[in-house]
């Protein structure tokens, strides 16, 4: 299956990866941090820095994009799966990088954009595609409607995927109209839209089963089971992996300043370093209590706290700090907040000196 779709594969992770040439081509247009999230009333409250938008973002999606494709063909039932509903699998991913990039790259450039309004359409569009095809889906536990009783009978994996294959298009062309409504009003409309398309099918499977079970027309038919040893190796191999992961992100990390007799620099682990000119610090405070605040987009860990975080005093704001550590550095700079510390209270009160000698 990955030789019959090779071009189709690699023209898709093309696609996905397009953004990082358009952020490398206009690099120095690009601002130094890009809008990447939005709350539900179309407000920006989520932020990363140029390198990790232009980098992060089109690589997790390439990672998602390999990931569904191979458990789409190496899952029991895959091989026998109908390729066109494999070639919509092949082109989703591709789509969403080039409208989630696209929009975060329109934004950086100054367009007011809301984006409900792409939002919808995309989900509109994709569902009145998948629907179409759905009852063409053969019986596998990768795509489609995996429910228990229409997994482990032909019939009603055929009833329950025809049946919702119409949910999804009435429910696609819902989405869409969702984009003319208020953003408010939108979001709850679409929100009740989506949970609808994904538990009705399911309902009516389960029905549709209870009455074979009743009229005894239900046989028990069930996928080839997977390979259990292959499994396990995996798990073997991965799972230790992925807790050496966390544990490093969680338990280590360190932010250094350095100082210059016009700037000072923050490096930190795991995010990116900053540097500030003291021309541009308007105020600066030391804070005992520290600053509250939730994360909206960076690291939170046993050991630090970086990135954008959130509070009702400062709205959003930069953050540098240790977790254990609670007195920090508070500066103004250019009408932007930047909280800082050291590891402990002697260090931190060592940074608000030397900066405070620093601003004069």
């Amino acid at each position: 299956m990955i030789k019959k779709n090779k071009w189709n594969l690699l023209f898709s992770s093309i696609v996905i990866l397009l953004p990082i040439v358009f952020g490398l081509v206009f690099w120095d247009k690009l601002p130094e941090e890009l809008t990447t999230h939005w709350g539900a009333d179309g407000q920006a409250n989520g932020w990363m820095t140029k390198g990790a938008t232009i980098f992060i973002l089109p690589l997790i999606l390439l990672a998602f994009h390999w990931l569904c494709f191979l458990a789409s063909i190496k899952l029991p039932g895959g091989n026998d799966q109908n390729p066109k509903l494999l070639g919509i699998v092949l082109w989703i991913i591709p789509i969403i990088s080039l409208a989630a990039n696209g929009t975060i790259y329109a934004v950086a450039y100054g367009k007011e954009i809301n984006p409900v309004f792409f939002v919808f359409p995309l989900l509109g569009i994709l569902f009145i595609v998948i629907g179409n095809y759905l009852p063409k889906a053969k019986r596998n536990i990768s795509a489609g409607i995996k429910v228990k009783w229409a997994l482990q009978n032909e019939e009603n994996w055929y009833a329950t995927h025809r049946f919702g294959g119409k949910v999804y298009v009435i429910g696609g062309f819902f989405l869409l109209a969702c984009m003319f409504l208020p953003t408010a009003i939108a979001l709850w409309a679409g929100g009740i839209a989506l949970v609808v398309q994904v538990f009705v099918p399911v309902i009516y499977s389960y029905v549709y089963y209870k009455k074979q079970v009743k009229a005894g027309s239900y046989e028990v038919d069930p996928l080839p089971c997977l390979n259990t040893k292959a499994a396990k190796i995996i798990s073997l191999v991965t799972v230790p992996i992925v807790l050496v992961l966390i544990a490093v992100i969680m338990l280590t990390g360190n932010i250094e300043v350095s100082y210059t007799e016009t700037a000072f620099t923050i490096e930190a682990n795991f995010w990116s370093d900053l540097t500030v000119e003291y021309d541009a610090i308007t105020s600066i405070e030391y804070r005992e209590d520290g600053v509250p605040g939730s994360r909206t987009n960076g690291i939170g860990s046993a050991r630090l706290l970086v990135g954008i975080f959130q509070n009702e005093e400062f709205g959003n704001y930069t953050r540098y700090t240790y977790t254990g550590s609670k007195p920090c550095v508070v500066l103004d700079v250019e009408g932007k907040i930047l909280v800082i510390n050291g590891i402990d209270k002697a260090a931190t009160k060592a940074i608000y000196d030397t900066l405070k000698a620093k601003i004069g």
